[in-house]
């Protein structure tokens, strides 16, 4: 296969950076703390992204690119679901992130007789007021670690609907906003499935991005035994971010230029995994718009203010591939989704370089 990298150099050279600006020299446009608008500059976001990575490396041994992802969606105001056989590091994962950024971290055990009020919260008689009084559930904070979430019942798992969507819960008809930034990481085995409850379609849409860790390879796996098998690494771990500073880092993410040609190119990967005869759901508006957002944070995080048709590339499984519905036939040929979108990725034109100054279509 032909290589489909892009130029990444600022200037004349990248066809998907905006002319315009092309002078001002490297920089998410309009960033800065002293430019008034409260988001960081570009290199402000390489530096701490790259200290919360190095942090949470400590713990996930040998794992940079799911570390990457997991950033990605921190970035790109998502949610995480991360899915893998017991034992690789899911849990550590999602606690070492939280560990990483000095904000408000909850952490709730998915049982079967989990309720949604132990997740979202109830309202209480004050028998010295004569009223209810709100009593906030562990979903109110910055970081909300879910541990085992198929081990829930459907009721429960509909609890973190609104939540993840809205940034809001309703209860007893009053409505109460969550914190920013709001995540969710939540953690699931697919092998083990007794007393297990399947994620259904639209809980699985509104994880913006699934990971799979996977074992480490040997050189990795001996490093683990030696540093963490007498002492916990993640006893050690110490914030090196703030909530205040992943907010102002969300905002320059929000700022980074998309050309027209790569939305469309967006679209229409999108829309490509809908007309395949091997899927029998494919890829939602939400989607769309959650493989948008990841590209403007995967190019962020690889220094530039602009994307390329190679961040869709380096974000499209993880935002994709668990949102897609395969045929039985699919299946039975042992069709995965990840292959799919791989297939849909070789597929789909890549915007021609160039067309956008030329003005001409790059059909």
């Amino acid at each position: 296969m032909t290589s489909r990298t892009q130029s990444a150099v600022p200037g004349d050279q990248a066809p998907y950076y905006p002319a315009e600006v092309s002078a001002a020299g490297p920089g998410v446009r309009g960033s800065g703390g002293a430019n008034g608008h409260g988001s960081a500059s570009l290199s402000e976001l390489h530096d701490t992204a790259a200290r919360i990575a190095a942090n949470v490396e400590r713990v996930l041994v040998g794992k940079p690119e799911v570390v990457r992802i997991a950033l990605v969606t921190l970035l790109a105001e998502g949610h995480l679901l991360v899915e893998d056989v017991p034992g690789v590091g899911k849990t550590s994962l999602a606690k070492a992130l939280a560990r990483s950024i000095d904000c408000t971290v909850s952490r709730i055990q998915f049982t079967p007789d989990l309720l949604p009020s132990d997740v979202t919260g109830v309202s209480i008689y004050n028998r010295q007021t004569g009223g209810f009084e709100f009593r906030p559930g562990p979903v109110f904070a910055n970081i909300v670690v879910g541990d085992e979430i198929n081990r829930a019942s459907p009721k429960t798992q509909s609890s973190l609907l609104e939540c993840m969507e809205e940034h809001q819960v309703t209860v007893d008809t009053s409505t109460y906003e969550l914190e920013e930034p709001f995540m969710v990481i939540a953690t699931q085995n697919p092998i083990e499935m007794e007393g297990t409850y399947a994620l259904p379609e639209a809980q699985r849409d509104r994880f913006t991005a699934r990971v799979s860790i996977g074992y480490p390879d040997p050189q990795a796996e001996l490093a683990m035994v030696d540093e963490h098998s007498g002492h916990n690494p993640m006893h050690d771990l110490r914030p090196v971010s703030d909530a205040a500073t992943v907010h102002r880092l969300i905002r320059a993410v929000r700022k980074v230029h998309m050309a027209p040609e790569v939305r469309q190119y967006a679209v229409e990967l999108a829309s490509a995994t809908r007309q395949l005869p091997e899927i029998r759901l494919g890829a939602s508006p939400r989607a769309t718009l959650q493989l948008v957002r990841a590209a403007r944070a995967q190019a962020a995080l690889s220094g530039r203010e602009y994307v390329v048709p190679d961040d869709l590339h380096a974000v499209a499984v993880p935002v994709l591939a668990h949102r897609l519905v395969l045929t039985t036939e699919a299946h039975a040929a042992r069709r995965s989704a990840t292959d799919v979108v791989r297939a849909v990725v070789a597929r789909v034109p890549v915007p021609q370089a160039g067309a956008q100054a030329n003005g001409q279509s790059r059909r």
